[in-house]
């Protein structure tokens, strides 16, 4: 897609950034507007792109745990969202296209992170874009994002992942009768308190215990931001949170807040059969494992510590 001058930044500038008003729901796959954290994507000289994030000072589904500190669930979401609207815009992908989410990476660091104070914190990110691969039409099938947060000038954080992209015909051949499954209702039994996991709510609780398992299974089927649209299998991130909120009850509650993390996607994980969520917690960090049956769809490590690399 061409870009006029007016959307064109000096790298490293976010004086042409808007935080005004949010980017079109559609453009990161939102149905709630009060969901969509981008305000501003433009190219910049540099041959990358600069972006303009709100973050809300108080939102339910992003809780601070009783600290001055957003979430790191919000860095990994504008990660998400950018890794959607900047192949949309500028990289030809069909609006209907399914993104699949191959791995991701964040990494932060606590001591520069933006305080929550008066209204929502205006973060500005630069963004490479590597590795972008073509199909056969074509059409661009695949890329990696590399992220840069930054609040008042001053970087904070990192993130970074692998997406694919596939038309709603190629996601339908390999869905095939996944499409239709019906998702098992969530029990009541089982589930750590959510002050345990440093959640708020109830709602916000998406493992289980069962007999000596932790399972994946989410409280609320309608949570507004797990499952702010319909799915037929279990987000990314959700599988991440899942993973956070087991290493906090593995370790009883010592490690709560990652300061960094990666995941990676070995294959879908679906709504049923229940999939466990296993992790072994060691000093600052915490290697995690989801599995279904035999298989392992998704594994990866958090990290804790007060400076993360």
């Amino acid at each position: 897609m061409n870009t006029s001058d007016e959307e064109v930044t000096e790298h490293g500038q976010d004086h042409g950034l808007s935080w005004s008003r949010t980017v079109a729901r559609e453009m990161v796959h939102r149905r709630s507007v009060a969901e969509v954290l981008l305000t501003d994507v433009r190219r910049d000289r540099g041959g990358g792109f600069e972006a303009a994030a709100s973050w809300p000072r108080s939102h339910p589904t992003f809780p601070h745990d009783g600290t001055d500190l957003h979430s790191p669930l919000i860095l990994v979401e504008t990660l998400r969202q950018l890794g959607i609207y900047i192949p949309l815009r500028y990289f030809d992908v069909p609006s209907a296209s399914r993104l699949l989410i191959t791995d991701l990476q964040f990494a932060l660091m606590p001591d520069k992170e933006p305080r929550i104070g008066c209204g929502c914190s205006e973060i500005t990110c630069r963004i490479a874009v590597s590795d972008i691969r073509t199909g056969s039409d074509g059409r661009t099938s695949g890329l990696r994002l590399h992220v840069t947060y930054l609040a008042g000038g001053v970087p904070f954080a990192h993130a970074g992942g692998g997406a694919r992209f596939l038309t709603s015909t190629r996601y339908a051949d390999v869905r095939a009768d996944r499409l239709t499954g019906s998702r098992p209702p969530p029990t009541a039994e089982g589930r750590p308190a959510p002050m345990r996991l440093a959640v708020t709510d109830w709602r916000d609780v998406v493992i289980t215990r069962k007999a000596d398992a932790l399972e994946v299974e989410p409280a609320d089927p309608y949570h507004p931001f797990f499952f702010d649209h319909a799915t037929d299998h279990v987000p990314g991130m959700v599988l991440l949170e899942a993973a956070r909120q087991a290493a906090a009850e593995a370790s009883d509650g010592v490690l709560l807040r990652p300061t960094s993390g990666h995941l990676f996607a070995v294959r879908f994980t679906e709504f049923a059969p229940p999939a466990r969520v296993e992790c072994v917690p060691h000093h600052l960090t915490c290697v995690f494992r989801i599995r279904q049956g035999a298989e392992c769809s998704t594994y990866g490590v958090l990290g804790y510590g007060r400076h993360a690399r």
